[in-house]
């Protein structure tokens, strides 16, 4: 079992940078495929970024997030520069088995947090 905290959402404005993060707890922490993901006001749960034997970007954040994790700590991280006000979201962190080739679908993720609210005003 894995439980997942996120932490680093709030308030920011277009343009500024926000630092997510997620600890992990239990053991095992880096044999997890770890992912983030947003989900806005009436919309669907979208992919944002996986960190597992390799990084993977969704298009439309590609060039200003950037997913880290550090296993000594147990925690992923989701640096988020240039923001826009359509990154506004609640973001939510997930944790999976690193060989899935699904890691765009929720599927692809057994376990996860309870979201972090990131707003980006005009």
């Amino acid at each position: 079992q894995v439980q997942l905290v996120e932490s680093g959402g709030g308030l920011v404005q277009a343009g500024d940078s926000l630092r997510l993060s997620c600890t992990a707890s239990g053991r095992a922490f880096a044999t997890y495929a770890m992912g983030w993901f947003r989900q806005a006001p009436g919309k669907e749960r979208e992919f944002v970024a996986r960190f597992s034997r390799a990084t993977f970007y969704a298009d439309s954040i590609k060039g200003r997030f950037t997913i880290s994790r550090d296993n000594a700590k147990n925690t992923v991280y989701l640096q988020m520069n240039s923001l826009k006000p359509e990154d506004t979201a609640v973001y939510y962190c997930a944790a999976g088995p690193i060989s899935s080739s699904e890691y765009r679908s929720l599927r692809a993720y057994n376990y996860w947090g309870q979201g972090t609210q990131v707003t980006v005003s005009s």
